[in-house]
């Protein structure tokens, strides 16, 4: 199992939001965290990565990760992509490239570079131009990119299609298609749109108040139309 989460609590200062979460993520697989605004998914992610004090077990590989610094549990293997991208907006599309591979020693880099060239290949005919002229999608893009260059076993990705054009999230949904296929890496996935997000994850958790109400194959859940009325608004 790649991460475990079992009896998570947690909030900011004396507000609790989560209130006892369990829940997995294979290896190689997608998990999609759904709910409404205000139900916890992110601070899910916040917590995974030790952006917030938790109670509780956040296992990774084995290893309790719980009340590890940020920076400790990135070094062990899990990249985060926070809401509102995250991307250094003064710096060109190669330097956040770079940025995303700088603690690696190994040799395999500029083959990375290649891959994500690939992957995204807006990014390379950008790759001399500052962030923070790029599309919001290409923001997008980046972030990921630049997430994936620390080869990560874990990829935490916190609303990828938020404030962009229709035809711009599929694009990026189908390049997390072509990432979770052919990289093997592990992905948590927030998102507001639960058709789209279930269409990718292989498993998904339903999130309301800081409670899980439901789980799931993602494919059973999104035939469930009590549960896509009750819960997923479509």
């Amino acid at each position: 199992m790649l991460l475990e989460v079992k009896k998570l609590h947690g909030g900011y200062g004396p507000i609790q939001v989560l209130h006892g979460l369990d829940f997995v993520v294979e290896e190689g697989s997608v998990t999609a965290l759904l709910g409404a605004n205000g139900a916890g998914k992110t601070t899910t992610l916040r917590a995974v990565c030790g952006m917030i004090r938790v109670e509780g077990d956040v296992i990774f590989q084995g290893r309790r990760i719980t009340g590890m610094a940020t920076e400790e549990i990135a070094r062990l293997g899990v990249a985060h992509v926070p809401d509102g991208r995250g991307t250094f907006m003064e710096l060109t599309v190669e330097e956040n490239f770079k940025l995303g591979a700088y603690t690696r020693r190994d040799a395999q880099v500029q083959a990375d570079f290649e891959r994500m060239w690939e992957w995204f290949p807006r990014l390379r005919q950008r790759w001399k131009q500052q962030a923070g002229t790029l599309s919001g999608g290409e923001q997008q893009m980046l972030a990921i990119a630049r997430a994936l260059l620390m080869r990560p076993k874990l990829l935490l990705l916190d609303e990828p299609s938020f404030g962009l054009a229709p035809l711009i999230v599929q694009e990026i949904f189908g390049i997390m298609r072509r990432i979770r296929e052919e990289s093997g890496v592990g992905i948590l996935l927030v998102e507001q749109n639960a058709n789209l997000a279930l269409e990718l994850a292989d498993r998904a958790y339903l999130i309301e108040t800081g409670h899980i109400v439901t789980s799931g194959p993602a494919a059973e859940i999104r035939q469930d139309e009590a549960i896509r009325r009750a819960y997923l608004g479509y």
